[in-house]
Order: C-alpha cells, then sequence, then structure tokens
C-alpha cells in the first residue's frame, strides 16, 4: 500500500489501475486490503460502449445529414387537435378516432391524466381528454369515463381549467366567453412605450396571443348536440358568470387588479368600432407576415391551432391556399400508427443535430468524415440571414445564429446558436471560409443578445417585466423570456470554446448572473431542462468554458450537491415535479440522460478520478442496450415549468455518448481519442 492514499470503499488508481480499500473482518482482526476493480475490462468495455453509441447515432443519420428525433409532449396536443377538428366538424373522423385512441392508451389507473409520466391529476389535460373522447363516440358510462370524471369533479371540475383551455371549451359551446380572459387585438396597436406591449411578451406567447386576439374578437362557437357536451364535468352551472381566474383575497392585487381591466373591457369592446376593425386588420397581417418563413405561426404547435381558427374567423375557405397550407404544417406534426396517432408540438432537428455533433466530436469524428460535412452544409443552410422579432429591441445588430425547427427564420434562439457553434469548432470545421463566416455572424448575433443583468434569455433581450405574469392569459407560467442560468452558461460554454475569458466585462457579467442565482443548496435552477441536474451540470460545463476558477467555493456547493443527490445505483433521476416541489430536486426515477449530465458536470469540476464519477459511469455501462442506445421512460425536457414537459427521444443516446466520449478522453489525458474511430466511412 505505499504510496497509496485511499479512504474505504473510494477507487483508487496506480500505475492507471484501479484498486478499491476495502475493509474485511475476521477472527484474526480488521484488515485492510487493495482490491483490483478489473480496469482493463472497464476500459475495454467503456471504448466499446462509446463506438455502438457512436454508430448508432450514425445510423439515425436521415439522407441530407441531419438528425431529428421524436418530440413527446402530453395528451393535450392529441386533444387540442380533436377538439379543432369538433369546431371543423370533423370530429367522428378516422384521423379524430386514432387520436382519441391514443389519448386512452395514456389514461392513468385513477382515471386521470398528467402532464408528465407519473406526474399527479393536472385537471385542464384531463378535461382535454375526457372532452375529446366523448366527442368521437366514447360511451361516458363506460368505466374508464366514469372514473375519469369523479377524478375530474374531485379536483374542482373543468371551471378549473387553465385559460387556453377555457377558449377550446367556448369554442364548442361549453363555457361562455364571458367567463374567459379578454385577449384584446388592440393590443398589436399598443407602442412600446406602453409598459404592457405586444413585445414585452415571450415570444412563443406574441405567436399564440396574436391569432388567439382574432379568435377572442370574433367569438366563434360551434353548437354541439347536448349529448356531446361535458356539462357533467362542472361543480356548478357552466352559464354561471365567473371570473377568467380566481382572485386573490387581498382586496388590492395585481392579479385582481388585470381581472378589473378585463372587466372593464368586456363591458366596452362592443363599442371599439373602428379601432377594433383596425386592431384586427393589423393582427391579421401581423400573423401572415410571419407565416411567410416559417413552418406554421412560430413552427410550433399552439399557433398553428389558433392560426387555423382565426383565418376561419377572417373568412378564408376550407380550399383556400392559405387554409390548406395552414392545415397541412399542422398535419406534418401527425405521427400516425396502425391503431393511434400522436402529435409533436414541433419538430427538433437544428437541436437534435447541434447535440449530436458535439457527442460525436468527442466520440473522434471530424469535419474530413463525408457524413459530417454533409451535416454542417444541412447547418449552414439553415444560418438565419433575416431579421425577425428580437430586432425590435435590437435594431443595430445584424442577423445571425440557427433556430430550433426545419424552418422558422423569424425566430432563432441562443440556445440553438450556442449549439451550433460549439460543434462547428469542436468538428474541426473552422477551416471552411464558408464556416467561419457564419460562426462569426453568430457569435456576434449571441453576444448582442445578452441582458441587461448580464445573463441570456432564449429568443429576446430583456423580456421580463414581471407584472405581466398577473394578466389573466398569462396562467400558461410563460409569459416572459427572462435570463436563465442554464441557457447563460451555455452561452458562455459556446463563446470560451471560440476563445472568451472571465476576464471580459460581459462574460464577467454574465459570471456574476451566474452566481447570483445559485441555489443555497448549491444547485441551480433549469429552465429548458428538468430540472436542477439540468442546471446545474450545465452551469459548470459554462464556467469552465471560460477559464472560472473551478475550486471556487460556489463550484465546490455544486459538486458536493450533485454527489449528494447520486442514487445508490450510481445512476442520476429528477421528476418534473420538482418544478412545483424544490425539495424534490435532484429525487426521480434515474435516467440516462440526467446521469450524463450529472458526470458531464463533475468532470467540468475536474472529478474525473471521483467515485460518483466512476458509480455514473458504471450505471451508463450496465444500462447501455446491446445495440448501442439507451431507454428511458421520464420526461427530461421542459417546455413550460409546471405546465407542459417534453420528452427528446435522443436525449437518452446522444447525452450519454458525450459523457462516456468525455470520460475516456479525459482519464486519458487527451481532448479526443482516435481509437474510437473505427468505422466504414459510407
Amino acid at each position: 500500500m505505499a504510496g497509496m492514499n485511499c479512504r474505504l470503499g473510494e477507487l483508487c488508481r496506480q500505475d492507471d489501475i484501479l484498486f478499491t480499500l476495502e475493509e474485511r473482518t475476521s477472527v484474526s482482526g480488521t484488515t485492510h486490503r487493495l482490491v483490483e476493480s478489473s480496469p482493463r475490462r472497464i476500459e475495454r468495455t467503456l471504448s466499446q460502449a462509446v463506438r455502438d453509441a457512436r454508430e448508432y447515432l450514425l445510423g439515425l443519420q436521415r439522407p441530407d445529414g441531419h438528425w431529428c428525433a421524436e418530440l413527446q409532449g402530453d395528451t393535450i396536443l392529441e386533444s387540442e387537435y380533436v377538439l379543432l377538428l369538433a369546431f371543423l366538424g370533423e370530429e367522428r373522423g378516422p384521423i379524430a378516432r386514432k387520436a382519441a385512441a391514443y389519448i386512452l392508451e395514456q389514461q392513468r389507473e385513477d382515471g386521470s391524466w398528467s402532464n408528465f409520466p407519473d406526474g399527479p391529476i393536472e385537471v385542464s389535460v384531463s378535461v382535454k381528454a375526457y372532452f375529446a373522447l366523448k366527442l368521437t363516440g366514447h360511451d361516458p358510462q363506460a368505466p374508464y369515463m366514469v372514473r375519469a370524471r369523479q377524478r375530474i369533479l374531485e379536483a374542482g371540475g373543468a371551471i378549473r381549467c387553465n385559460s387556453f383551455t377555457k377558449f377550446y371549451l367556448a369554442l364548442l359551446g361549453q363555457l361562455p366567453y364571458s367567463s374567459c380572459a379578454s385577449v384584446p387585438p388592440e393590443l398589436i396597436l399598443l407602442p412600446r412605450c406602453f409598459y404592457v406591449n405586444l413585445y414585452a411578451m415571450s415570444s412563443w406567447t406574441r405567436t399564440i396571443v396574436v391569432p388567439l386576439s382574432i379568435f377572442s374578437a370574433y367569438k366563434p362557437v360551434r353548437r354541439l348536440p347536448e349529448s356531446l357536451g361535458i356539462r357533467e364535468l362542472f361543480v356548478d352551472p357552466p352559464d354561471k358568470p365567473t371570473w377568467p381566474t380566481s382572485p386573490t383575497k387581498r382586496w388590492f392585487s395585481w392579479t385582481n387588479f388585470f381581472l378589473g381591466v378585463d372587466w372593464c373591457y368586456k363591458r366596452v369592446e362592443n363599442w371599439l368600432g373602428p379601432i377594433r376593425r383596425r386592431a384586427i386588420a393589423r393582427a391579421a397581417e401581423w400573423m401572415r407576415e410571419r407565416l411567410k418563413d416559417c413552418d406554421g405561426l412560430g413552427a410550433i404547435f399552439p399557433p398553428m391551432i389558433y392560426t387555423i381558427v382565426a383565418l376561419r374567423c377572417l373568412g378564408v375557405g376550407d380550399d383556400d391556399p392559405e387554409m390548406i397550407e395552414a392545415r397541412r404544417v399542422l398535419d406534418e406534426l401527425i405521427l400516425e400508427e396502425e391503431e393511434t396517432i400522436r402529435l409533436q408540438p414541433c419538430f427538433s432537428p437544428v437541436w437534435d443535430t447541434g447535440l449530436t455533433l458535439n457527442a460525436l466530436a468527442e466520440a473522434g469524428l471530424t469535419a474530413e468524415d463525408p457524413r459530417i460535412a454533409r451535416c454542417i452544409d444541412w447547418l449552414l443552410e439553415r444560418e438565419v440571414r433575416i431579421r425577425g422579432d428580437w430586432s425590435i429591441t435590437n435594431p443595430h445588430l445584424q442577423p445571425g445564429g440557427w433556430f430550433f425547427e426545419y424552418k422558422n427564420a423569424v425566430y432563432p434562439d441562443t440556445d440553438d446558436t450556442a449549439m451550433v457553434l460549439l460543434a462547428l469548432s469542436r468538428l474541426g470545421g473552422m477551416e471552411r471560409a464558408d464556416v467561419r463566416a457564419a460562426v462569426e455572424r453568430g457569435l456576434a448575433w449571441l453576444v448582442g443578445m445578452q441582458n441587461s443583468d448580464g445573463g441570456w434569455a432564449a429568443f429576446d433581450r430583456d423580456i421580463n417585466r414581471e407584472l405581466l405574469t398577473y394578466v389573466p392569459f398569462a396562467d400558461h407560467n410563460a409569459m416572459l423570456d427572462p435570463s436563465c442560468p442554464d441557457i447563460t452558461a451555455r452561452v458562455l460554454e459556446a463563446l470560451g470554446e471560440h476563445g472568451h475569458r472571465a476576464d471580459e466585462p460581459s462574460i464577467a457579467r454574465a459570471i456574476a448572473h451566474i452566481e447570483r442565482t445559485q441555489d443555497p443548496r448549491g444547485c441551480w435552477l433549469g429552465r429548458w431542462g428538468v430540472n436542477y441536474i439540468y442546471g446545474t451540470w450545465q452551469v459548470l460545463l459554462g464556467l469552465r468554458a471560460v477559464g472560472y476558477d473551478m475550486q471556487s467555493p460556489s463550484v465546490r456547493r455544486a459538486v458536493a450537491w450533485l454527489e449528494s443527490v447520486q442514487q445508490s445505483n450510481g445512476g442520476w433521476g429528477e421528476t418534473c415535479a420538482s418544478y412545483d416541489d424544490p425539495s424534490l430536486a435532484g429525487k426521480g426515477t434515474p435516467t440516462a440522460s440526467q446521469t450524463a449530465w450529472a458526470i458531464l458536470g463533475l468532470l467540468a469540476a475536474g472529478k474525473v478520478d471521483s467515485p460518483a464519477v466512476q458509480a455514473g459511469i458504471d450505471y451508463l455501462l450496465r444500462t447501455q442496450r446491446p445495440d448501442g442506445g439507451w431507454t428511458e421512460t421520464p420526461f427530461t425536457g421542459t417546455g413550460f415549468p409546471k405546465v407542459f414537459y417534453l420528452k427528446y427521444h435522443y436525449y437518452c443516446l446522444y447525452f450519454p455518448l458525450l459523457a462516456l466520449a468525455r470520460y475516456h478522453n479525459l482519464s486519458h489525458g487527451q481532448k479526443q481519442d482516435t481509437s474510437f474511430v473505427g468505422y466504414t466511412t459510407r
């Protein structure tokens, strides 16, 4: 044991061999011994695991070079699609019935539906699911419908739904529009100097609000037969006047103030005359302008639905090319199987491609590989070269960056841009002049999108007016787009990859923002991934990339927190419920993606040889499938915290590959290991 400094149970390295110090008690007394931990078997298994994972991912590449996985949400997607079809008179068609079959498959044993696997009942999700089933012919006296009805009533009934669900209920005559929040089209006429204006809202709220304001102004209704209605889901008669959202008990609050504004507006809106007509015309123009360079408004599901309703309100016929295109881009989101269909909230090709390329770069691939070169060409074709909504608050910033979907040039985002910039650098693609030019534009755009508080948000600058979160239609919990630690850190990681360092003023301000937002426990909240594990690993990567002191107290606290929430099997997991209950931070079913995040965070903090990392690596090796992939059921992506969560079907592929390859490379003292490259060029 000479020269060894090892505590009980720790993995120790000597002559590149790993040992564990064990204690044994016998009749002759207590002894200690070093037990070899089969390092050569582990190393061979690790190398093979990286190769298998890499080849599995390469096998999923699309012919034109990109990657795109299924993006899964909860059943509100299928339910809202059926409710739209019902408004259009198509609720008994085969597509609606197959969507209902999928909804029924997702029902929980107690009869309810949730917004993430194993979550509690979510009233809006459950009401829409029940309504969709009834519209498509399911017997309300069937046992599963009775159970659903009981659970919904126990939770307060359909009146407890959120504001956007109430619009669907009003659209189909189940609730008066007076019980819905007002979404005034006149908002679009308010100048930016007003505290409340369209451009003070997040980009995704903007794309929802504008077509919804047309919807709200016209108040279209399809009257259903009573047998198809859901009056039985209301505790009190649905025609009884109610507030759009619950007032607070205090006499004055901003919630009550905006409810008062809503009440007053509803009493004067029919008298607005020319102002109303001008507002609707401007809203229609705004919507149509942003349909030109996108696969649907915002290229995301909710505004696509509202666009179709808005076009119907504006008198656009079913056979009009504009309506045909609006329905086509929505139907593109359908994934059809023999008995069911499900819908995606959008496509994620740029995101999936950027993350895959980062993992493949760590696993030894470079821009010289024909498959990678083809993918780089695909990414360059999607660089944003036009001004979008972001330029309203940034008029002098030149276009650059990337978006999330296939076609959404109006809405590039900092997260995708950072991920693409990381990939292009790590693959060695900077030798190409066209790549260098795109990277320079992307870096300039990223720097120009920094918020006043030093952080970065997803789509815009300084969308942080908290007062707007109290308006009645803000209960989707995403009215704003403020700075968040995970995106700020990913931008730092990208800037650090391209030579920016902690002593630069803009980087220093970003670091200060990250330091201010650290949780007292040592972790960081994750806005776009579940949750504290996601935020913490990304912060550690971002800080390291810009040369931050990784021995600082804040980093040590983060490391201690990650190690404290590791589970006995070596993995990490966290439930979506941690957004509602922060005491659940770092707790949940272990997953390959969240385990990979924790490992990557610890590696960034210099814990290559720590027992926690070793156990995490072993967890990934044990749970890898024979084909090179991993399987996970929980949702680990976040759309709107507390409201809508996501399962990215490739998260359990590229993140584990990235973690395993980086661990291998760091433990071998090199950035990349060319021994992984044993494939045949296609």
